[in-house]
């Protein structure tokens, strides 16, 4: 059984930074990638952060970009998403996601979400 568990979220003052964590068990993604998606209140999901372990290619959502960094554990199953900089408007459910394979686009496993509040 693949699970994803996000932890790190919280509540922080615009401008303050967070970490999140998601570690994966259950099968390899050594071969594939794990991203980070979040979605607020009334609002559809959005791309955060991803990254190819096999190539080491990083993406990211353009406003997170210079703010956010997407890296990941030697095991290839843990994915971190550093968090600078942050906004009232990053407020948001943070879901981390995997992938066995970057020839889908599609994520098929998903975490639970972690919440992140940033306070004006």
């Amino acid at each position: 059984q693949v699970q994803l568990v996000e932890s790190g979220g919280g509540l922080v003052q615009a401008g303050g930074s967070l970490r999140l964590s998601c570690a994966a068990s259950g099968r390899t993604f050594s071969t594939g990638g794990m991203g980070w998606f979040r979605q607020a209140p009334g609002k559809e999901r959005e791309f955060v952060a991803a990254i190819r372990w096999t190539s080491s290619i990083k993406s990211y959502g353009d406003s997170m970009k210079g703010r956010f960094t997407i890296s990941g554990g030697n095991a290839k199953n843990t994915v971190y998403l550093q968090m600078n900089s942050l906004k009232p408007e990053d407020t948001a459910v943070y879901y981390c996601a995997a992938r066995a394979s970057v020839l889908s686009a599609q994520y098929p496993y998903w975490g639970q979400g972690t919440q992140v509040t940033v306070s004006s």
